[in-house]
């Protein structure tokens, strides 16, 4: 899932500064996951900038809705009788959401009210790590379900770097080096030969921005690639 931060609320009012009518827009998928965009923390901003605003003698109505995904254009189409009534809609999705809902309502000015970090998964409660860097060229059946273009810092494709100091990682000792986990994956696998498969270098055409995909389902001929 992709995984975001709210920005601080002195840089979400810095943003907003001059806006009286504003639209805070929640996300329901990965950043409610995450605890940054879903209808929790769009309540919280909510009421933050509410009191923020009469403290600060502001005359601004602050309202706040939760869409199902923000990275859809169906379901930004709800908003349409109500954005007419907004200086502002400050976005709590991810940074793909706030650009579809820029695009859906363009002239109406959209604000981040989140920075989106990574792809990655859930460590533990409250705690999430990055798993995959989208490269477009995944190598993980060769090892072992662990990602060395994401994990290790230097992006080793083909062994350490030697650099590794008891199984940790040189550049963050707090981490494990990400090839000594590859290698016990696939010795708990049973395919540690695996390993000496050499990697080429890292074709960085294959992620040229931005990035398109569409189904096959949806080509006229139905063929794939």
């Amino acid at each position: 899932m992709i995984v975001a931060q709210r920005k601080s609320l002195e840089r979400i009012e810095q943003m907003l500064e001059g806006c009286e009518q504003i639209l805070v827009v929640g996300c329901g998928t990965c950043v409610a996951v995450c605890m940054a965009g879903g209808e929790k923390e769009v309540q919280l901003l909510a009421e933050q900038l509410r009191m923020r605003g009469k403290l600060g003698g502001l005359r601004r109505t602050i309202d706040e809705i939760t869409l199902t995904r923000q990275c859809d254009h169906e379901y930004l189409d709800q908003l349409a009788p109500h954005v007419h009534n907004y200086d502002a809609l400050l976005s709590m999705a991810c940074g793909a959401g706030v650009q579809l809902l820029a695009e859906h309502f363009e002239g109406r000015l959209v604000l981040p009210a989140l920075d989106t970090r990574f792809i990655g998964a859930s460590d533990a409660e409250g705690q999430w790590s990055q798993r995959c860097s989208a490269c477009c060229e995944c190598i993980l059946d060769l090892t072992g379900g662990i990602c060395p273009h994401t994990l290790c810092p230097k992006g080793q494709l083909n062994g350490p770097c030697g650099g590794a100091d008891h199984g940790r990682c040189e550049v963050d000792p707090e981490n494990e080096c990400a090839w000594a986990l590859i290698y016990r994956r696939l010795e708990l696998l049973g395919r540690l030969d695996q390993i000496r498969t050499i990697q080429p270098p890292k074709d960085h055409s294959a992620t040229t921005r931005p990035g398109r995909q569409r189904h096959p389902a949806f080509d006229a001929d139905g063929s794939e690639d």
